[in-house]
């Protein structure tokens, strides 16, 4: 059975288990990383050098690090041309560029304002920052905007990895306490995947830690 290693709290598991309740993967998942430890173990280093979470193991002699290539490989190897990770060459681009983005791009202004205000103590809060990286996201989340135009999803009528990798970041900017421009699109992004993705509420729409 597959085994993943990571807390709850982390939103890089978060779309691992997010992926996993969409195409019905059954796994086993052990607590690692923050106040779990475990990730410094020389076991865990063997599997993942960078002491971070998540990693799976799939099979014997068989470890992966990194979420994205980790949901990309179980779609692939899962669900062969599901539509959650299209099988034609333009539409899997299309996908892999907001996977890339989220990475590139979206993660930093929004870990920063994330952990400035969920795991810093107010007395040790760059409020500077925490204010800089709300307006880079806010410009970044109205380039999403854009994007959604009258598609249901990111990339057009199904879920994709896309959704998946940017989902956990979704969450985070409409729960923290900020204030967010009105983007009626992106809310009803959000709200669609609330109403009719079970995985979404359970692994990703969680109180924030």
């Amino acid at each position: 059975m597959l085994k993943i290693w990571g807390r709850t709290s982390s939103s890089n598991v978060m779309k691992v288990l997010w992926l996993c309740e969409e195409l019905a993967i059954p796994y086993e998942r052990v607590d690692a990383g923050g106040a779990f430890g475990v990730t410094k173990e020389p076991f865990y280093l063997a599997m993942n050098p960078n002491s971070l979470v998540p990693t799976i193991e799939d099979g014997a002699g068989f470890s992966l690090w990194e979420s994205n290539s980790i949901c990309r490989y179980l779609a692939g190897d899962r669900a062969p041309g599901h539509a959650i990770y299209p099988g034609a060459t333009k539409p899997r681009a299309l996908v892999e560029r907001w996977m890339d983005w989220q990475l590139s791009t979206l993660n930093g202004p929004v870990g920063t304002i994330f952990l400035g205000l969920v795991r810093t103590p107010e007395a040790q809060r760059d409020m500077g920052a925490i204010v800089r990286a709300r307006d880079t996201a806010e410009g970044l989340w109205r380039m999403v905007e854009a994007q959604l135009g009258d598609k249901p999803y990111l990339t057009g009528d199904a879920l994709t990895l896309a959704d998946i990798a940017l989902g956990p970041y979704l969450h985070r900017w409409f729960a923290l306490p900020i204030q967010r421009a009105e983007l009626p699109k992106l809310r009803a992004w959000y709200d669609r995947l609330l109403a009719n993705h079970t995985g979404f509420r359970t692994h990703v729409a969680v109180p924030m830690s």
